[in-house]
């Protein structure tokens, strides 16, 4: 059965998956790049933003863990681009380029409709205006036999939590402590909406702990 899992989610100790202030010029806020800074060294990294000569270690074993089995994505608009209320134009198309990482249909939620947009390398980007669920639907129904991945933002992953929509979290928790910006788990009973900590174990600059719904 088709799950929605978080991989890769960057989280500082005191439990914030950004910065304050996102921009144009600061997209995981101030001090955000921190929280991530466990997966820029990493191969995959590398070999999709730089000169592909990264480390392979634990680190880069669960990043690649989590482009696996991945039919669709679903993004909040912020992961999508600093853009906010109505679309002005259709002149932003992204953060990374005229070929996204992504390849396969990524649904982004806002509540502002807006064309699909398709991109080079497989990545169509559908702008999903009626909520949580029917990005959800959507996004199984593209991935078919496949996992959905949840992308982010933190208030992205915060709606589909409360709602018990989400079967797999993994959190790579960086020993930074960030202070302010957005907090994942702020007024979230986690155990209380059904999950549990079924695995930990150390990268070379994250520990990597994995969160799953309780059957």
């Amino acid at each position: 059965m088709s799950k929605l899992r978080v991989q890769s989610f960057g989280l500082s100790l005191d439990g914030y998956g950004a910065g304050p202030q996102q921009s144009l010029d600061h997209p995981l806020g101030v001090g955000g790049p921190e929280i991530m800074q466990w997966f820029f060294p990493t191969q995959l990294w590398q070999s999709m933003n730089g000169d592909g000569h990264g480390e392979t270690g634990v680190d880069n074993t669960v990043a690649e863990e989590g482009f696996k089995n991945i039919g669709a994505w679903i993004l909040g608009r912020n992961m999508f681009g600093p853009v906010r209320g109505p679309w002005p134009d259709e002149s932003w198309r992204g953060w990374w380029g005229e070929e996204p990482p992504y390849h396969v249909p990524v649904f982004v939620l806002t509540h502002h409709p807006r064309p699909s947009l398709t991109m080079e390398g497989g990545t169509t980007f559908h702008f999903v205006t009626e909520g949580i669920q029917a990005a959800l639907a959507q996004a199984k129904a593209a991935a078919g036999d496949l996992d959905v991945r949840l992308g982010g933002g933190v208030a992205t992953v915060r709606q589909y939590l409360q709602a018990q929509l989400i079967d797999e979290l993994h959190l790579a928790i960086r020993p930074v402590l960030l202070g302010s910006g957005e907090n994942l788990f702020r007024d979230i009973d986690l155990r209380a909406l059904g999950y549990e900590c079924h695995r930990s174990m150390p990268g070379e600059r994250a520990q990597h702990v994995f969160l799953r719904k309780r059957p």
